[in-house]
């Protein structure tokens, strides 16, 4: 008996050079869709849609229903793995997650227990699971984390949306590394485990978003993004060798591929400010490794010949070796849904 055709997303993490790029978006279950909003108006607000299965389920088919994307990211939000270690979550309005106490003390992480993380997360667990049974046979299951540098940034500036300068957490971790460091260790063995437990369930590939690798200094970056990161790929291939594993360090700049070298992991994600060249010749020839991104989100909100224009260009720059087309950074919640729809024809109508 034949086995399946392994699927777009899947060889194109394996360094396979595929005839088209798979694409997937960033956010792409979310705000932008009206859909979306009835589905969170239903389950009663975002923390009991993120811990309903019934309706995370929903969400995260909602722009595979509508688009015809190759992979699907499951639907929970970053700051669950903080809940789950005994921090408090909750979500008001205009302000986003919002984590209490802070935590910028040893004495704030010694109340943080693992104890209960799989019980909290269970109801992501059972997603994972029905997801596996809900997609069509050939869209890859994503599941994902935060890194632990970016989780440690919510957890210390008690929120995880809106603008702010980090100050807490670059105050602390600067200048007493050793006092920070056991939250960095308690979150790559929390996130470690997390990440094992939605393979167990059924997820495909993982992503390991480092939204704010940009904002510490070079020696820093090693220590709290690159180590960590290194140290849950180490943890996932011991158990699950054949699962990929990508991460996104947002901001990395010149960094990309020395953390692609320290990390391991098979696929990488550009922001919209790596040069399209430059990707292709460090990481996508010289370590053979699957790039991923980088149209910028705000030419997903214009559309039209702009929005064309910079996708044929990042398709003529790295379409050629392994590739996933997706974003630099999420889809805005001001993002025309038709637009989505015509990058994705675009995408999918190419030829390498």
């Amino acid at each position: 008996m034949e086995s399946e055709p392994k699927k777009l997303l899947l060889r194109a993490l394996a360094g396979e050079r595929t005839e088209r790029p798979p694409i997937w978006l960033m956010r792409q279950a979310g705000r932008y869709l009206p859909e979306y909003h009835l589905t969170r108006a239903e389950a009663g607000g975002m923390l009991e849609l993120c811990n309903s299965p019934e309706h995370a389920v929903e969400v995260t088919l909602q722009p595979i229903r509508r688009f015809g994307f190759d992979a699907a990211i499951l639907f929970a939000d970053l700051p669950q793995i903080a809940a789950a270690l005994g921090q408090a979550l909750e979500y008001k309005e205009g302000e986003g997650p919002v984590l209490s106490p802070p935590i910028r003390s040893a004495a704030d992480v010694a109340r943080l227990s693992l104890a209960g993380l799989h019980q909290e997360l269970a109801p992501i667990y059972e997603t994972v699971r029905r997801l596996t049974v809900a997609l069509p046979p050939d869209v890859a299951l994503i599941g994902y984390a935060g890194a632990p540098w970016t989780v440690a940034t919510y957890m210390v500036e008690g929120r995880g949306g809106g603008p702010t300068d980090h100050a807490a957490i670059k105050q602390w971790a600067l200048s007493d590394p050793e006092g920070f460091q056991p939250l960095i260790d308690l979150l790559t063995e929390a996130i470690a485990q997390f990440l094992e437990k939605q393979i167990e369930a059924g997820a495909e590939a993982i992503q390991l978003f480092e939204s704010w690798a940009g904002i510490l200094p070079e020696p820093f970056f090693e220590l709290w993004c690159a180590r960590p990161v290194a140290a849950i790929v180490k943890a996932l291939r011991a158990k699950y060798p054949a699962t990929p594993i990508i991460a996104f360090p947002r901001g990395a700049g010149l960094q990309y591929d020395g953390y692609v070298e320290a990390t391991g992991v098979d696929g990488i994600g550009l922001d919209s400010t790596v040069p399209l060249a430059w990707a292709a010749d460090k990481v996508q020839a010289r370590l053979r490794r699957c790039v991923q991104g980088n149209l910028d989100n705000q030419l997903l909100v214009a559309g039209g010949a702009a929005m064309h224009a910079e996708a044929d260009r990042i398709l003529a720059a790295l379409g050629h070796g392994p590739f996933i087309f997706n974003l630099g950074h999420g889809i805005l919640k001001t993002t025309p849904p038709e637009h989505v729809e015509a990058l994705v024809r675009q995408v999918q109508s190419w030829r390498a």
